[in-house]
């Protein structure tokens, strides 16, 4: 999937706009407990309870948030991690999204834009949102654009946060490669 040219000047030319958005003071902390949470998930097009502490017996995760599904910045974003998917698998990482949409729009979003790859979750009652500080607070019925990291052990190792869709997979894939577990392995 192309991302036509002028939907990325768009989206770029709306980031200061959105950068007003952003809260004052941000995210959990590197080394604070992330919660856990259960939530409908949708994978592909099928729906699903999404279980964090399941996922994290597996290996680390990457929790990310994101405004509106099928807005542009958002539909950038989960086209770059569907992209990259294989190469966090090869890290023993999962990715799961999360965003304010109800399941209807998220099911779609899951095998459209995220091409089937990852799993994206409702957090329609805004409960996890608010669990890891990542509600605007200007526009607090959306997330933010804030991406985490979490550890096995389920303490955040990273966290990334801006409304510019461009640069989480990057910083996510970094953050992932330098946890203990991954420092020896060949990339």
């Amino acid at each position: 999937m192309k991302l036509p040219l002028k939907k990325v000047i768009s989206a770029l030319a709306m980031m200061p706009v959105f950068a007003a958005c952003l809260p004052a003071h941000a995210a959990l902390d590197i080394g604070e407990a992330a919660p856990k949470f259960n939530a409908p998930a949708a994978l592909d097009g099928k729906p699903f309870t999404y279980s964090l502490a399941s996922e994290l017996a597996k290996g680390p995760v990457v929790v990310y948030f994101f405004p509106a599904a099928f807005s542009t910045g958002c539909s950038i974003e989960a086209h770059a991690f569907a992209e990259a998917i294989d190469q966090f698998k090869a890290l023993g990482t999962t990715v799961i999204g999360v965003s304010t949409d109800d399941m209807e729009t998220l099911s779609k979003f899951s095998s459209q834009t995220c091409q089937g790859k990852f799993p994206v979750a409702s957090d329609a009652d805004k409960d996890i949102s608010k669990g890891f500080d990542a509600l605007m607070q200007t526009r607090p019925d959306y997330a933010n654009r804030i991406s985490y990291v979490v550890a096995p052990d389920g303490k955040v190792a990273y966290f990334y946060q801006s409304l510019n869709p461009f640069k989480h997979v990057e910083k996510m894939l970094a953050a992932v490669k330098d946890l203990p577990q991954n420092r020896d392995k060949k990339q």
